[in-house]
């Protein structure tokens, strides 16, 4: 059997998000300790700028040192563009989500925003290979500018993308909608559907958020999954270490 690989990642990672994190990632380090992947937001809600929490930075640093990843989750990791002018559009900004901080941007702004970012980064001395746009919602003027930047990959819900060129690569991600019960449970269903589908993919994606950890429900899940994937064989690994495996086949 083909090597099976798992990514466990947390979305939305910020100096105010986490304290929702927190306890699982402690209990992950304790029990069930695997490589996370991280995506960083450096001005999350343009609330508290990860640059003025050296605390956290330093927190983040001793990520690296213990073998993860550091993703550049967007800028501000919230849409501040006009009103939307049509259907379509007033319905992924405002219904679909209010995150979409990349869905309407040019290629001028939206360069703008990922080179602070990576300017951020490199000020840290961190390493930065990816780059994953809120909600995934990348305008055209987006992925322009990502084919600029050097960054190595960027993802959509079902695929890794290999920049500057957008290769896609198959890797199913789960994710849940928590903010309700009925949601929840809906969330569950589908991702054991999702598990089972996909069995054999050589890499599964699980992309975990901070409301998904104030429900015990959704929040076991998580544990659960990660301990049945890797019983079922998977290796747990960072998507950037993963794709430096595939270079390397």
């Amino acid at each position: 059997m083909a090597e099976r690989a798992l990514a466990f990642v947390l979305h939305d990672v910020a100096p105010e998000t986490w304290p929702d994190y927190e306890p699982l990632v402690r209990r992950l380090d304790a029990q069930r300790p695997v490589p996370i992947t991280w995506l960083v937001v450096p001005d999350f809600h343009h609330r508290n700028p990860l640059a003025r929490d050296p605390t956290f930075c330093r927190f983040l640093e001793s990520r690296l040192q213990r073998g993860d990843e550091l993703v550049l989750h967007g800028y501000s990791h919230t849409d501040s563009g006009p009103t939307p002018l049509t259907p379509r559009d007033w319905f992924m900004r405002r219904i679909f989500t209010h995150e979409g901080e990349f869905y309407a941007l040019d290629e001028g702004e939206a360069l703008a925003r990922i080179e602070a970012g990576i300017a951020l980064f490199r000020r840290l001395g961190w390493p930065l290979h990816g780059f994953v746009a809120p909600a995934w919602l990348m305008s055209a003027g987006t992925r322009a500018a990502l084919s600029r930047t050097g960054l190595r990959y960027t993802s959509d819900p079902g695929h890794l993308f290999r920049l500057p060129d957008f290769e896609p690569i198959d890797a199913p991600g789960l994710v849940w909608s928590a903010r309700s019960a009925w949601r929840r449970e809906l969330s569950r269903q589908y991702c054991e559907r999702l598990l089972a589908r996909h069995r054999q993919a050589p890499l599964l994606r699980l992309g975990l958020h901070p409301v998904d950890m104030r429900h015990e429900r959704s929040r076991e899940w998580w544990f659960d999954a990660l301990g049945r994937l890797l019983a079922d064989g998977r290796l747990a690994l960072t998507k950037h270490d993963w794709l430096q495996r595939q270079d390397r086949a």
